[in-house]
């Protein structure tokens, strides 16, 4: 396995580094003027390499909520949803007798007509070819951007690419796009154009894996090499090296920040997936900028953020993760008839993912034509009247100890529906200096509000400051000075019974002294990553990059590489996960009870195992033991970089003690 970190090292010696450069994946790298953008320098061709990049960049962080939209060919028969292409022949299938009725015999009227354009039965001519309102139609990318931004997003963009082979930019590798045919414009180039010039950033979603390997699985084999270029039907080699150059060009031509696939890459081969993921980064740095790739199978290994459809956990989620969702539970794409969750709905959804260390991309469904239906717009522009009003305690926040409190259960899976809650469920988000705490009532809660979490016997209050309303307008507060404490929770007296102001969630502001206290009795560590130091040898906790579950963990001298960083993830109990920021997994105790065991490494399962008690020792130096074994870890006294970290029965001497250091 290699090991960057060893690199870095080595040549940070050789070049006698400073502040003014930085040696990372193995090459010297100078700082720009601005901060210097994390990662390698390069990337190969493999998981070792890719893996190294770092997943969620923290103005993705940052940012929360981002808006996408599935619109094309599809969208021309507004029936059903987005998969109108593979069910229209599908015999007997709603949208296969819709077709025979409306279109004719999909035999003799296929798909492509939708993109080439055709007469309907009734003798209507039918295309995607939406029209820029400069040209007499209705579509303008730079009323969608400002919409965009009306909602609240921080990045925003198109699928570039749907199940169906229709690639909607200028594409050289596949003659079916929207500059050659339909539209003959380059959609990408102008949605990306009209995004940036507004200030968010790119998102670019690609869904063209199943193209190749379901999506079309009723439409008759073609004997036309075009056509079977569209239908996905060149064979496994072609189609992946299709698949990865499709991918090249998008990113050539607009270089996203936020890369987002679809399912199934794990049915293309370790190969292409590992040069798509190396070109991407490796562009990315001759750019110098932070980008995001994203994933629902396939880029496990690959310094990619995982993303879950329509859902997210049941609680939060190391590492950094994401959700798409849309406005409609019956498509993706516009439909006649196409039905809208609530305000409610979505912006306590939201609220909720914010709460678990999430960020949000929300689907809409433009018609054919360019038009944004106007209940849509309504739904953005209350989303982002409510941002713009509340957003501090959204926008660059991050995840408390605990998500929340209240009756309602929220996420827990894929294809869950956005729920609404009640004024009796908080959720909670911090400042990322860690001294404000955001409790997010969904609803109004009357005349007082109880937060139980918030009780005597599980957070000391001593340097609590200030509490405070969000008020109606963005930068204006209520000051909340009437406040009791007891084992039953923290009761803050509102200003009054019924609400002062209409809003879809209500925010008490909470602001510490110092760094917020933890829960459950334990000292007060920061959720920031931490430098993990034994104080005998000086060597840092290393979990040795992206490893197998298992593997062993080790200690090494700081050179600042995410490897060496942590996060203490409070769990209300008095214990903690203690989480890598390479890698994602836990330290794990494994179970085993006898001195000088191994300290591991493991995906988190909630085991007690995996928890952790720190104990403060008295300046600054703690004993971190084991929930399962009373175990403390133990740095073994003087030993070298790379020496195993193991556990030890606690005897107070040194090589178990540890100081925390925030990165």
């Amino acid at each position: 396995m290699s090991r960057p970190a060893i690199s870095r090292r080595s040549l940070l010696a050789a070049a006698g580094a400073t502040g003014a450069a930085a040696a990372v994946g193995g090459l010297i790298r100078p700082f720009p003027a601005s901060a210097a953008i994390p990662g390698p320098t390069s990337y190969s061709e493999n998981w070792a390499s890719v893996g190294q990049h770092p997943a969620a960049a923290e103005w993705f962080q940052d940012a929360k909520f981002g808006i996408y939209y599935h619109w094309g060919a599809f969208s021309v028969p507004a029936f059903a949803n987005e998969w109108y292409p593979r069910n229209m022949y599908n015999p007997g299938s709603g949208e296969n007798n819709h077709h025979r009725n409306t279109y004719g015999d999909p035999a003799s009227w296929p798909y492509h007509n939708f993109i080439n354009g055709a007469n309907d039965r009734s003798g209507r001519f039918v295309q995607f070819a939406p029209r820029l309102r400069s040209a007499g139609g209705n579509f303008d990318p730079n009323e969608w951007a400002q919409l965009f931004v009306d909602a609240g997003a921080r990045f925003a963009g198109p699928v570039a690419e749907h199940h169906d082979g229709f690639s909607m930019w200028d594409s050289r590798v596949n003659e079916w796009n929207s500059v050659a045919r339909g539209p003959r414009l380059n959609l990408l180039k102008l949605h990306t154009d009209a995004i940036r010039a507004r200030g968010m950033k790119v998102f670019v979603s690609m869904h063209h894996a199943f193209n190749f390997t379901g999506f079309y699985q009723w439409a008759p084999q073609q004997s036309d090499p075009s056509l079977r270029k569209l239908y996905g039907q060149l064979g496994t080699a072609a189609q992946e090296q299709l698949w990865y150059d499709k991918l090249r060009e998008v990113i050539d031509q607009s270089q996203p920040d936020i890369l987002w696939q679809d399912f199934d890459l794990r049915r293309i081969s370790d190969a292409q997936r590992t040069k798509f993921l190396a070109y991407y980064y490796n562009r990315a740095v001759a750019w110098d900028k932070e980008v995001v790739a994203t994933y629902k199978d396939g880029l496990e290994l690959g310094g990619a953020v995982y993303d879950y459809e329509r859902g997210g956990p049941a609680e939060i989620r190391q590492p950094y993760w994401l959700t798409d969702d849309s406005i409609s539970s019956s498509s993706w794409s516009y439909t006649n008839g196409l039905g809208y969750y609530s305000l409610p709905q979505m912006l306590h959804s939201l609220i909720d993912r914010v709460s678990k260390n999430g960020t949000m991309v929300l689907n809409i469904a433009p018609m054919a034509d360019g038009t944004i239906p106007s209940g849509q717009q309504t739904l953005l522009r209350g989303i982002g009247d409510y941002l713009r009003r509340f957003g501090e305690s959204i926008y660059s926040t991050r995840a408390w100890s605990i998500f929340g409190e209240g009756p309602t259960k929220m996420g827990g899976g894929y294809f869950v529906a956005p729920v609404v809650g009640t004024p009796r469920d908080i959720r909670f988000t911090r400042s990322k200096d860690n001294r404000v705490l955001y409790a997010t009532i969904l609803g109004w809660p009357g005349s007082t509000v109880n937060i139980t979490t918030l009780a005597s016997n599980r957070i000391n209050l001593s340097s609590l400051t200030g509490v405070q309303l969000l008020g109606s307008t963005a930068g204006s507060y209520v000051n909340l000075p009437t406040r009791t404490q007891d084992n039953a929770g923290l009761r803050i007296t509102l200003p009054s019974a019924n609400a002062p102001f209409s809003a879809t969630a209500y925010v008490v502001k909470l602001t510490f002294s110092g760094a917020i206290p933890s829960l459950g009795g334990g000292p007060a560590v920061p959720s920031t990553y931490q430098r993990i130091t034994n104080v005998v040898n000086g060597l840092a906790l290393d979990s040795g990059g992206n490893v197998a579950s298992g593997s062993p963990l080790k200690q090494w001298s700081w050179d600042g590489s995410v490897n060496l960083q942590w996060q203490l993830v409070d769990l209300g109990s008095g214990y903690y996960r203690i989480v890598n920021r390479a890698n994602g997994m836990v330290i794990d105790g494994f179970g085993q009870t006898g001195n000088g065991a191994a300290a591991q490494q493991a995906a988190w399962n909630g085991g007690n195992s995996q928890q952790w008690q720190l104990t403060d020792q008295g300046s600054g130096r703690y004993r971190i033991a084991n929930r399962a074994t009373g175990l403390v870890l133990d740095g073994g006294g003087q030993v070298a970089s790379g020496s195993t970290v193991k556990q030890w029965s606690w005897d107070g001497s040194n090589n178990l003690l540890w100081t925390l250091t925030a990165v």
